[in-house]
């Protein structure tokens, strides 16, 4: 489980301009994004949480209930020491859900060994590329879209573990 922002200004990898001459990308500057928080299981399934402001604990709490649901009886969960995820009614709620919820937190400083960095930055260098969106409603939907891209490629997900170094 990780958090990331996909924000209205384009992620420019590639573009074209005369020989000889810098290339310029002309865009209005805003700090507009999505917050998204994900996860990723290793039988391919990647579960999403987006809103269009800052996250905070609450909504950690809200996707552990998501995926409390959807896991059954037990749910273990990998994080990173977020202060989001530190916050004093997150600890609360996972001691209040027993032996139901394990939560595992990842050393500092070490985001490749989190699978689902490897999805962010699959879904910005490749599935988003040089996308502009005029508003959050537009960037939403092809989140939306790059998001169900990324589940009909089943081989995809497990190279997010291989590429964290997590034997599946």
């Amino acid at each position: 489980m990780d958090e990331s922002r996909f924000y209205l200004l384009p992620g420019v990898l590639r573009t074209y301009g005369p020989e000889g001459r810098t290339p310029v990308v002309s865009e209005w500057q805003t700090r507009d994004h999505l917050s998204v928080m994900g996860g990723v299981t290793p039988q391919g399934k990647v579960y999403s949480l987006v809103r269009p402001t800052s996250l905070s604990g609450l909504h950690s709490i809200e996707f552990l209930i998501h995926r409390g649901r959807l896991a059954g009886d037990r749910l273990l969960v990998i994080w990173d020491g977020s202060p989001i995820h530190r916050r004093d009614w997150v600890r609360e709620f996972v001691a209040e859900a027993g032996d139901k919820i394990h939560l595992e937190t990842l050393p500092a400083y070490a985001p490749d060994l989190n699978p689902v960095e490897w999805l962010w930055r699959h879904l910005k260098l490749v599935e988003m590329a040089n996308l502009t969106c005029l508003d959050l409603e537009q960037l939403h939907m092809e989140l939306h879209l790059a998001l169900g891209r990324v589940r009909e490629k089943r081989r995809l997900i497990p190279s997010f573990f291989e590429g964290a170094g997590l034997a599946l």
